[in-house]
């Protein structure tokens, strides 16, 4: 005998008597292939890390979960995401029946990167996500949200460190890790990964490089005793940068050191505008 998909019994449909509607449900850690537009046009494939998820009625057992692989798989293959999640959200909601959709894209991006004095080039990853979010609003279109997340890595030279010590001061690799809401609206400028990364840089005692000749070496060497920063420094630069970054309507700042002399990291965070 022969079983169809028809005469199965569809649990997820079922009723639940409890009365409580759920925010969020879906599906977490899905690894996947996707394409993702550069700022330059060209179109980058990345090793995606990715969660789905819709509301849940009040009334429904819960979610038909296999709909969202689907459409992602598909997704995947015919589409290159970019800096807008919203058609993809829409159809989550078409395709799930639902009133809400969000989705989370966590990726690792790479930027191609000169050295400072010798210009020699290579590609240097930077941790990037999307998160989008699609919100029914009474009597009207549906409210979308995205926020661009980066992990930014930097070089840092310690103030106290080089003011007490006779001989050099001691350096740290530093994480700057920022998310960002931006302005969705047809006419606001776009807000690429490639901007972010090279406008955050600045609120270091040094960018880091993926290849130095001595050169170079002797450049950011000299350029991070110079510029010797605490996190409280480096947050309040990227603060400073942030606010005048075009299309950003709110932030969320993490400023991570990873102490070369301490058995602890400092840190510090920040947050303006940013729900």
């Amino acid at each position: 005998m022969t079983t169809t998909a028809t005469s199965l019994p569809d649990m997820q449909h079922s009723k639940d008597t409890r009365g409580i509607g759920l925010w969020k449900v879906g599906v977490k850690e899905v690894e996947i292939p996707l394409r993702v537009r550069q700022r330059d046009g060209e179109v980058q494939t990345v090793h995606a890390i990715t969660s789905m998820g819709v509301d849940c009625s009040k009334l429904e057992k819960g979610v038909n979960m296999s709909r969202f692989m689907v459409q992602l798989s598909e997704w995947a293959g015919g589409h290159v995401f970019g800096l807008d999640l919203k058609d993809f959200l829409h159809d989550m909601r078409e395709v799930l029946e639902a009133e809400s959709a969000h989705c989370d894209l966590r990726f690792r991006y790479f930027i191609q990167k000169p050295a400072p004095v010798t210009g020699l080039v290579a590609p240097m990853a930077v941790t990037a996500s999307f998160s989008g979010s699609l919100l029914p609003v009474e009597g009207g279109e549906a409210e979308y949200k995205l926020i661009v997340g980066v992990e930014i890595p930097i070089a840092n030279c310690c103030p106290c460190s080089k003011a007490i010590s006779d001989y050099g001061a001691h350096n740290q690799r530093t994480f700057i890790r920022a998310q960002v809401h931006v302005d969705t609206a047809p006419d606001a400028p776009k807000v690429w990964i490639e901007d972010l990364v090279s406008e955050l840089e600045q609120a270091a005692s040094c960018p880091v490089f993926p290849v130095l000749k001595r050169q170079d070496e002797k450049w950011v060497t000299e350029r991070q005793y110079d510029n010797p920063k605490f996190v409280e420094d480096v947050i309040r630069d990227a603060t400073l940068v942030l606010r005048g970054v075009k299309g950003v309507l709110g932030f969320s700042l993490e400023v991570e050191a990873l102490e070369s002399i301490h058995a602890h990291n400092a840190w510090a965070a920040h947050r303006e505008n940013f729900a």
